[in-house]
């Protein structure tokens, strides 16, 4: 994005705690202005007194169409422009994929991935025209890989980063930034009361799914990532002359997912030969012409 002299106005989703606090803190800091989008605004107050000319919250349910058609227009109609447009509004789902309802599965993408493609359709033409623009996709290392528990949310994730990189294919000419950030655990509220969702648990799946519901139950405020320390990684992502497409964030991200690359290689390093066999030989006879 490169325009880290010019202020900038963000539209930022579940802007109240985790990431997103900590993004229009970082935001605000920097002297820009933020438009924080959120179920609960007033949970916003203390940021507000501290800096009522730069913050605005706003409350959005992410996850009904026509208020994120409304709050973009409003959006625009006050600032004249979005500059960075962050889809962080998220929680977690933990269950089997036999124990998670269709009603779940189905929630969850509404929240992870429809609501992030509806905003981010409301904002691209004005960002197209204007020639510039970031948005800004807060996925997980959970968007390339996945284990026992986390079928449902890696599913969202997964869907959020193929649609992402598309994006960026098809707007990099018009001077957008598609930014994907990958977390690994970070002390946001994910794991705790509220954001947490659990599945009926299935006994058959307690020694695979059971460890990592005990994992999530007891884990919030033991993540070794900082949310600000990850603020400030995502600044300096969009401040960069080329700003990348992924960015993990944490030792155990970045860890996570070279092993996963690395042993998907080795996976087709195996099966290269078989893969390439099904190509068919013109040289025999009968084959099709070309």
């Amino acid at each position: 994005m490169n325009t880290a002299r010019q202020t900038r106005v963000w539209l930022i989703t579940g802007a109240t705690s985790g990431f997103g606090r900590a993004l229009t803190e970082a935001a605000v800091d920097a002297g820009d202005v933020v438009v924080a989008a959120a179920r609960r605004p007033e949970a916003l107050d203390d940021l507000v007194a501290t800096h009522p000319d730069r913050l605005a919250p706003i409350a959005l349910d992410v996850t009904d169409p026509a208020a994120v058609t409304s709050s973009v227009e409003q959006v625009l109609s006050r600032f004249g422009r979005i500059d960075v447009l962050v889809n962080n509004a998220g929680r977690t789902q933990i269950g089997a994929v036999e124990e998670t309802t269709d009603a779940e599965l189905r929630d969850l993408f509404e929240l992870h991935f429809f609501a992030p493609a509806a905003l981010t359709r409301a904002v691209l033409p004005h960002m197209r025209e204007r020639g510039s623009g970031a948005i800004v996709m807060l996925s997980s290392m959970g968007g390339q890989m996945s284990f026992a528990g986390f079928s449902a949310y890696s599913a969202t994730k997964f869907a959020v980063e193929g649609f992402a990189e598309a994006l960026a294919d098809e707007v990099r000419g018009f001077g957008l930034d598609v930014l994907i950030v990958e977390p690994g655990a970070f002390r946001t509220n994910l794991f705790g009361k509220g954001a947490a969702h659990f599945s009926n648990p299935l006994p058959a799946y307690e020694a695979t799914v059971g460890s990592t519901r005990r994992m999530v139950e007891s884990g919030d405020g033991q993540q070794p990532g900082d949310p600000a320390r990850a603020a400030a990684a995502i600044l300096a992502a969009l401040d960069a002359d080329s700003t990348p497409l992924r960015l993990p964030l944490g030792g155990d991200a970045v860890d996570a997912i070279r092993g996963h690359l690395a042993q998907v290689g080795a996976e087709i390093d195996t099966w290269e030969p078989v893969a390439r066999a099904t190509t068919f030989d013109l040289s025999e006879a009968g084959a099709p012409e070309a």
